[in-house]
């Protein structure tokens, strides 16, 4: 009577261990994983989008500012 009880615990301990502990950190792994590899894919992305949004945009040419944006400048004597 007092193994099977031991066996029945030991068996308890074990379902507990398993379903509690091990079964969570293994789809918790998984998820950081696949999100982690969303991640980089979308960097990747991103940067191939800057690198050929770089390549194709025209550098702008320098303008004039407007003359408002000048003060007159007046020497002191």
């Amino acid at each position: 009577m007092f193994k099977l009880l031991v066996e029945l615990f030991l068996f308890y301990l074990l379902y507990k261990f398993i379903f509690e502990l091990v079964i969570p950190i293994f789809r918790t792994t998984r998820e950081v994983k696949k999100k982690m590899n969303e991640f980089q894919q979308n960097m990747h992305k991103t940067a191939e989008n800057n690198r050929t949004s770089n390549e194709n945009a025209t550098k702008p040419t320098a303008s004039k500012p407007p003359k408002e944006d000048y003060i007159d400048f007046e020497e002191i004597k």
